[in-house]
């Protein structure tokens, strides 16, 4: 299954896909910077939540 057809992926998933640590994805889940649901006992991120905090992410060099 590819990351564009994927309803949710797991914190283990997400800091795979997005390069980041544990640390980083729970202070954002807190900040409320990213969207995550329960399903028993798991933490899911809605792959749409997943790619608008990439996109929302603060760009760096270029134009301003």
């Amino acid at each position: 299954m590819t990351q564009s057809n994927m309803g949710a992926m797991t914190i283990q998933e997400f800091m795979d896909w997005a390069s980041v640590s544990h640390t980083t994805v729970y202070k954002q889940i807190n900040k409320g910077k990213l969207r995550a649901v329960k399903s028993g006992r798991r933490t899911l991120i809605p792959y749409e939540s997943a790619r608008s905090w990439l996109d929302n992410l603060p760009q760096i060099g270029g134009a301003s």
